[in-house]
C-alpha cells in the first residue's frame, strides 16, 4: 500500500499596516502615493468622518474613522473637551491595532496622528511619521520623539525636531506628475501660459489680484489658466479668449507640464508638484496657515532661486502685474528658476518612504 505524504507549504502572511492620514490633500496624497508602493502589505486606513478621505480612500482601502479634533492655542474649557476626546480616540485606535493584528503605523501628521502615535507606541509598535512642511506642525513637534523614524520633506524641518530621528525623504506626489500628461485644453502651442492655483480651497484675494492684472498679460500674448476654487463669488466676472477659468481641474499635472509660470500658494504638496515638474513660480503664502508654515516653505524655494515670494499683505495688483511681465520677458531667467525647482525635487520620495516602512516593520 502506497503512502502519500502531504506537505503543507506555509505562506508568510502579509504585513498589516495602519495608515493615519486625514483632512487635506497635503496629508492624503503623500500617504496614498506611499501606500501604492506597498502592494504586498495589507493596508487599512484611519481617518475622520466627513473629511476628504471618505471620498478619496474608502474605495481603495478599508477605512476606519474616529472623532478627533485639532489642538487649540490657548488652554480653556474647549481644551478639556479636546483632551478628553483624545483619550477616547487613543483607546479606540489601540483596540483597532490589537484586534487587527497590525504591525505598525504610518502617518502624515495632523491631529489624527496624535492618537495613532500614542496608541501604537503603547503597544510597542513602530511608527513612521512623514512631515511635509519646512516648519513642522504642533503634533509633529510634540510627538515626533516617540516615533521610530520621522521622514521630512524639507531638510530645514530637522532643526525644529532636535529629539526626533529624522531622515530627508521629500514628499511623494501622485504618479501622473512623474509622467507626460496630455492637456486637452484649447491653448495654442507657441503661447506663454500662466497657471494660477490657490490650493484646495482656492484663494479669493489672489483671484481678485489676478483678474486685475490679466488684461496686461493678455496684451503681452500670454494665456491664463485660472483655478479659482469653489469659494470665489466673482469667478465668472472675467471673460477673454486667452483666459480659461474653472474651480478645479483633474489634470493639474498636465497644466504644470505646459505652463511657463505658476502663481501659487505654498503648501507643501503644491511646492512638491512645482519641483517635480520643474516649474518657475511666484508664491503667495497663505497668511493664516498654522505657524506661518507656508511662508517657511516658500522661503526654501526663494533661497534656491526657484521662486519669487510675496506676502499677501504687501502684494498689489501693479506689483504682481509688473513682476509677471518681467518674468515672461526673460526666458533665460525663467529657465534658471525652472532648473532650480527641479533640483529641489525628490522624484523617488514614495519609494524612499515605502522602503523605510518596510525596514522598520520587518525587523
Amino acid at each position: 500500500m502506497e503512502l502519500v505524504t502531504e506537505t503543507n507549504t506555509l505562506t508568510k502572511a502579509p504585513i498589516r499596516l495602519l495608515i493615519a492620514a486625514s483632512g487635506t490633500g497635503g496629508h492624503l496624497f503623500p500617504a496614498i502615493a506611499t501606500a501604492q508602493q506597498l502592494k504586498d502589505f495589507q493596508i487599512e486606513w484611519l481617518g475622520v468622518p466627513d473629511r476628504m478621505e471618505t471620498q478619496l480612500v474608502s474605495s481603495l482601502y478599508p477605512l476606519h474613522t474616529i472623532a478627533v479634533e485639532g489642538f487649540q492655542q490657548r488652554f480653556g474649557f474647549g481644551t478639556v473637551r479636546i483632551l478628553s476626546g483624545l483619550v477616547g480616540s487613543i483607546l479606540q485606535v489601540r483596540k483597532l491595532l490589537k484586534q487587527g493584528n497590525f504591525q505598525g503605523v504610518f502617518t502624515t501628521g495632523g491631529y489624527i496622528a496624535a492618537p495613532a502615535i500614542l496608541a501604537a507606541r503603547s503597544l510597542g509598535l513602530p511608527v513612521i511619521l512623514h512631515e511635509s512642511n519646512a516648519i513642522p506642525g504642533k503634533v509633529t513637534r510634540w510627538f515626533s520623539p516617540l516615533c521610530s523614524k520621522v521622514a521630512i520633506g524639507f531638510e530645514a524641518a530637522a532643526q525644529h525636531l532636535p529629539r526626533a530621528k529624522t531622515v530627508v525623504a521629500g514628499t511623494p506626489v501622485r504618479s501622473q506628475f512623474l509622467a507626460s500628461e496630455p492637456l486637452n485644453l484649447p491653448i495654442p502651442n507657441s503661447v506663454p501660459v500662466i497657471l494660477v492655483m490657490g490650493g484646495s480651497q482656492g484663494a479669493v484675494v489672489v483671484n481678485q489680484l489676478v483678474r486685475q492684472c490679466a488684461p496686461a498679460w493678455f496684451d503681452a500674448g500670454a494665456w491664463v489658466v485660472h483655478l479659482t476654487g469653489n469659494n470665489d463669488p466673482d469667478a465668472e466676472s472675467l471673460k477673454h479668449a486667452q483666459y480659461i477659468s474653472m474651480p478645479f481641474y483633474d489634470n493639474v499635472a498636465g497644466l504644470l507640464q505646459r505652463a511657463n509660470l505658476t502663481i501659487s500658494r505654498s503648501g507643501a504638496s503644491a511646492l512638491t508638484e512645482l519641483a517635480v515638474t520643474g516649474m518657475a513660480s511666484l508664491l503667495i503664502p497663505f497668511p493664516y496657515a498654522a505657524d506661518d508654515h507656508q511662508n517657511f516653505n516658500a522661503e526654501v524655494f526663494a533661497k534656491a532661486g526657484a521662486a519669487l515670494v510675496f506676502r499677501q499683505s504687501e502684494l498689489t495688483a501693479d506689483l504682481l502685474k509688473s513682476k509677471v511681465l518681467y518674468l515672461l520677458s526673460d526666458a533665460e531667467y525663467l529657465q534658471k528658476m525652472s532648473k532650480a525647482a527641479s533640483q529641489l525635487a525628490v522624484i523617488d520620495s514614495a519609494e524612499r518612504l515605502a522602503a523605510l516602512v518596510r525596514e522598520l516593520l520587518r525587523r
